[in-house]
């Protein structure tokens, strides 16, 4: 493999003339080197899906235009503290569950690469996270071209053609990119809005808003943020959007407001003269009905011309000018190197223009063996999961990984084999531990596809939209499915909601259907290729189960959530799925000769059943075990 290296390094030790004819010859054959994949963006995705590519001993390389891995925390967030997780201690050491957790660490085989080495806070400080990136691409001593920025990607035949910004050609067969959104977005248009300091070069000294008055645009994480830092200094601040504020613990969205940056909520309700607005007079964008004006170095609303007829003083924002105006309205995606030959257009739904347009199985919607990953793939699940963000799409980013091991090296999504009396133990377990779905909640399931109703094959973290085109995504048949995820209460989410009211919570089995807290669901799809699963929700299933919620989320109460779940799956494969003991599955054949339980047949009398023991319950023929 050839590698980046300075011109300086490729000329000593040797004569000039035959040190030229060689970087001539270095820099011809790189040129024409084609490569597997290439991954363009060293951020979690990029390197996330590097460590999958080179465990499995594919050609990739890593193409990033700064000069370390995970340069968006070296400046983001302004403020330094992160709003992800980093729960170290969980009370058990499953590391699958505690994954749930730990909203940080990526995947790998080094036990040393987790969160809870790097910080013991709760929130952690983005430097803390740039070191703990910089040690997962050195330690697992990923292939990445520093300081290579993308400026065009275009297609010559089958292959791509990425063109770095000194000129240089990478050949590819696949393109993954995984750069984020790191564009700040600044309305088309917006009259005035050159009068605001961006989010990404504000200050972030207390000490320069000191008696100032203050007015940001938006009412996202990144204003909040950006207030909460001033708020002892400033003299008061207002906060501006054209939505009302969204906040995480209400939509249980983890991209909206979170409770640690929301002081000025406080404030507001608590009139320490802090204030926010919502509607066309408090927002400046391409639809407001103000613009800002810079009059004798205050900032001033106005009306727009056509509006004049409106009175300053109808509107308290207009009444009195600020000395600063901060823009927090977010990023967006570069789509810049897709200008040319290859597309990557803005998707129409979910995060509109901030997002690619992407298909279920993350492969652009115009162009083959062009993928996303990452937080740009989470246009499919804006608002509704948290695939934008770490503990989210690290999972994604596998079934990525999964999905391109069938296409182009016809290696078959991971499954196991099981008896149909095993599938029962085996989804419970998953159930109380898996990570994957927990976090990606309605977005990716475990599925479990039945063959002749003996064994079925169970596939973990399946995206469900992409079931349509099941045997494309894994290389297994389809069939009769069974696919579990998490899910909350539909009416239970959203701005505004009252989620802490007194009847939140459900713990019947028989309203198990009533739950509002996150908690498994069921569903079994008798021919799953004749429903639509490229759709906002699931289908309609043939038969569906709510595991009651849970407040300490452990799904293992026998007559709570295990004998429930073992009659739906009792009523799906028509037969008896109790588990028996060796003496048990004995008497039945005694009893009863051959016909006897489905677990006797496929344990007992293959050798392989438990004997009780005298410290067990023992159970008799016919109980409910």
């Amino acid at each position: 493999k050839i590698k980046t290296q300075t011109t300086d390094n490729k000329m000593a030790g040797c004569a000039l003339g035959r040190c030229v004819l060689l970087f001539a010859i270095l820099e011809l054959v790189a040129s024409s080197t084609v490569r597997q994949y290439c991954i363009i963006g060293a951020g979690p995705a990029g390197m996330q899906m590097g460590y999958f590519l080179q465990s499995a001993g594919r050609d990739y390389v890593v193409l990033e235009r700064n000069a370390t891995a995970g340069a968006f925390f070296l400046q983001f967030p302004r403020h330094r503290k992160l709003i992800s997780v980093n729960k170290r201690y969980t009370g058990g050491t499953n590391k699958e569950f505690n994954l749930r957790h730990d909203w940080h660490t990526l995947f790998s085989n080094d036990e040393q690469l987790e969160m809870r080495y790097y910080s013991t806070k709760y929130f952690p400080d983005a430097d803390e996270y740039v070191r703990y990136l910089h040690d997962y691409a050195e330690k697992l001593k990923l292939n990445i071209e520093y300081n290579t920025q993308v400026t065009t990607v275009d297609k010559e035949g089958t292959n791509y053609v990425l063109v770095d910004q000194n000129g240089g050609r990478h050949l590819c067969q696949v393109v993954i990119v995984s750069t984020g959104i790191w564009v700040p977005n600044i309305p088309k248009n917006a009259c005035g809005i050159e009068h605001a300091v961006g989010y990404e070069s504000v200050s972030t000294d207390p000490a320069d808003f000191e008696g100032k008055v203050v007015l940001i645009l938006g009412r996202g994480n990144s204003g909040f943020e950006t207030a909460d830092s001033i708020v002892g200094s400033a003299g008061y601040i207002h906060m501006s959007s054209r939505t009302r504020i969204r906040l995480a613990y209400q939509t249980h969205y983890v991209g909206d407001v979170r409770a640690v940056n929301d002081q000025l909520v406080d404030t507001y309700q608590l009139k320490s003269l802090d204030g926010q607005f919502e509607g066309s007079l408090g927002h400046v964008g391409e639809e407001s009905s103000v613009c800002i004006e810079k009059k004798d170095d205050k900032f001033h609303l106005v009306h727009k011309a056509a509006l004049k007829e409106f009175s300053d003083l109808e509107d308290p924002m207009l009444r009195h000018p600020y000395d600063i105006i901060i823009r927090c309205l977010g990023f967006k995606f570069d789509f810049g190197p897709f200008n040319g030959s290859v597309s990557l257009p803005p998707a129409s739904q979910g995060g509109g223009s901030k997002y690619p347009a992407i298909k279920p199985n993350y492969e652009a919607i115009n162009a083959s063996n062009l993928y996303v990953a990452g937080t740009i793939s989470h246009s499919l699940d804006f608002r509704k999961s948290s695939g934008g963000f770490i503990h989210g799409f690290r999972y994604t980013v596998r079934a990525l990984f999964r999905h391109l091991e069938w296409r182009y090296h016809q290696v078959a999504w991971p499954s196991v084999t099981l008896p149909v009396v095993d599938v029962f133990e085996h989804m419970l377990k998953r159930i109380n531990e898996a990570s994957g779905p927990y976090q990606m909640f309605g977005v990716l399931a475990d599925v479990a596809m039945i063959r002749n109703n003996a064994t079925v094959e169970y596939l973990e973290e399946v995206p469900i939209r992409a079931l349509s085109t099941f045997q494309d995504l894994t290389g297994h048949d389809n069939g009769p499915l069974i696919l579990w995820t998490y899910q909350y209460g539909k009416s239970y989410s959203g701005p505004g909601k009252d989620v802490l009211r007194e009847d939140r919570a459900i713990g019947e089995p028989l309203k198990a259907d009533k739950s509002n807290f996150l908690h498994p669901v069921i569903y079994y799809y008798e021919d799953p290729t004749k429903v639509n699963w490229n759709s906002e929700n699931l289908p309609e299933p043939t038969r569906y189960h709510h595991i009651v919620e849970d407040f300490l989320t452990d799904w293992t109460q026998r007559r709570l959530h295990q004998i429930p779940v073992r009659r739906f799956l009792e009523a799906i494969f028509q037969t008896d799925l109790r588990s028996f003991f060796a003496e048990n599955c004995f008497e039945y054949i005694l009893t009863y000769g051959r016909d006897i339980p489905l677990y006797c047949k496929q344990h007992y009398l293959q050798g392989n059943s438990i004997a009780w023991l005298d410290h067990m319950e023992k159970v008799e023929i016919g109980e409910d075990f």
